[in-house]
């Protein structure tokens, strides 16, 4: 029997996973970290808790399962996407790694827009500048830390400098290096012409890969830090939310991912490089050879929920605060909620967007505001999917939820008639960490193909279809819904401004 590891590196913990040929899982290990803020807007972290984290990891995997070191087939890397890792020519770390929920580059990305131009640098990348992105990171940087700028050789992602300590190479797959803004998204790899416009020497990036693909193979100080065997295959994999999609199995266009965690990510494959020509959607490439996605992400989703329940009813847990709701109608009596608690990245890329009430009168009491706090999450990420079936002429099959969220059956009730849509569970539940694992098991020849791979190992547990009578009635409130942030945004900047 061979088996094979996932190593997810996440901004706070890395993760070990092993799977056998079926798919199945044997064991989960994790180490956890945390990052730090040494300045307000900053978020860093030193790339050894991410090895160190893996080592770890690893050894008690083996440990804990029993599984024979030399049964393990090959290794998939995933992790925390976007952020920046600085090398000198000896491969040392240079300065702490500067991650992807750092707010510091607000300056940098608009300079970028002022180099490429923003419609230029949307039809190259697929992207606007975002704060959260590599390439402004790169800006700041050669701005503000010219000494290290100097000595730079090497520029990683964080998954990607695990791989530089498991086999010595320099490599990328094509779904996080497409995260890095610096990639041509037709072509997946990286951009002359961005790279020229940011003053970025080409030999400072990483060779990209396919997700599927062998990067490079155990090394000697590697297998003596893991416990495992010298020369196993180390596959490209995919950043995390890449890697996650395939561990649900949404690989093919119809079929969309949906992550209700604290934040919102809906993930819809795509047959070719598609733009939403205004930047509101992530377009990226997927892990799968030959395949594109879109991505829209809220940030408070399934902590809208939590920050309601911990403030309107705290120590009450969500079953009890949820069943109420049940027996309001849809649309709740016209009350909304707006779900930017955090600000909104999708379809609105606002940091100053707040969360509200709206429609609030006296018949409206408890389990009112509670069905509309899922419906108004609901209504936001149902934003997203109105850009990806009218940007890439996506159509929405079926939905593959996963997250905490996706427990209650109310809310999938509702994502199903807001979506208008089929809303699945699968029968995995460990996302980024089990699709790394399950290309590595693609690229050790286990599988043939991705698609092969998710078919044979992901089956659907349950399945909410959407009812005619609520499709209808939220169809009539949505309009509602989306006129609400443009008629409060003035509000919003006010409010943010002096917050």
């Amino acid at each position: 029997m061979r088996y094979f590891i996932g190593i997810d590196a996440s901004t706070t913990a890395t993760k070990a996973l092993l799977i056998d040929e079926q798919g199945d899982v044997v064991g989960v290990a994790a180490s956890s970290y945390d990052f730090q803020t040494p300045r307000p807007l900053w978020s860093e972290q030193d790339p050894a808790l991410w090895w160190n984290g893996a080592v770890d990891s690893i050894r008690r995997l083996l440990a804990d399962t029993g599984v024979p070191r030399h049964d393990v087939a090959g290794i998939g890397l995933t992790g925390q996407m976007h952020g920046l890792v600085l090398l000198d020519a000896q491969g040392a770390v240079l300065r702490p790694a500067i991650l992807w929920n750092d707010q510091r580059t607000a300056a940098q990305c608009d300079e970028i827009r002022r180099r490429l131009g923003k419609a230029r640098l949307v039809a190259i990348t697929g992207n606007d500048a975002l704060t959260g992105f590599t390439a402004p990171k790169i800006l700041w940087v050669q701005e503000h830390e010219p000494e290290v700028w100097q000595q730079v050789r090497h520029i990683l992602l964080p998954k990607d400098y695990v791989r530089y300590r498991l086999t010595g190479s320099f490599a990328c797959d094509v779904a996080d290096g497409a995260g890095t803004i610096l990639f041509d998204l037709k072509a997946r790899t990286w951009s002359p012409e961005m790279l020229a416009q940011l003053n970025i020497p080409a030999e400072y990036l990483p060779a990209t890969h396919e997700g599927p693909d062998i990067t490079g193979y155990l090394s000697h100080d590697a297998a003596a830090a893991t416990d495992l065997p010298v020369g196993i295959p180390v596959i490209a994999g995919g950043g995390d939310q890449a890697a996650q999609a395939v561990g649900v199995g949404a690989v093919q266009p119809g079929i969309v991912a949906l992550t209700l965690g604290t934040s919102g990510v809906v993930f819809a494959t795509t047959g070719g490089p598609y733009i939403e020509p205004e930047g509101r959607l992530h377009a990226f490439c997927h892990s799968v050879p030959g395949r594109w996605h879109f991505m829209g992400v809220m940030l408070s989703a399934a902590g809208s929920l939590r920050w309601y329940r911990d403030t309107m009813a705290p120590g009450e847990g969500f079953d009890e605060l949820l069943a109420p709701a049940a027996a309001v109608p849809p649309g709740s009596e016209g009350l909304f909620f707006l779900p930017y608690l955090t600000g909104e990245r999708t379809p609105y890329p606002d940091p100053l967007a707040r969360g509200a009430f709206v429609g609030l009168t006296v018949r409206h009491g408890q389990p009112h505001m509670t069905r509309a706090v899922l419906e108004g999450v609901a209504y936001g990420l149902r934003d997203s999917f109105e850009l990806i079936t009218a940007a890439g002429n996506v159509t929405v099959d079926q939905v593959r939820v996963s997250g905490g969220g996706a427990k209650s059956p109310l809310w999938r009730q509702i994502l199903a008639d807001i979506f208008n849509a089929e809303l699945v569970t699968v029968n995995t539940t460990e996302g980024a960490a089990y699709g790394a694992a399950l290309l590595a098991g693609v690229g050790a020849g286990v599988w043939p193909d991705v698609t092969a791979a998710c078919r044979r190992t992901i089956s659907v547990t349950g399945s909410t279809r959407p009812s005619a009578s609520g499709v209808a009635a939220y169809n009539r409130w949505y309009p509602a819904y989306r006129g609400l942030y443009p008629a409060l945004k003035p509000t919003f900047d006010t409010v943010g401004a002096d917050s």
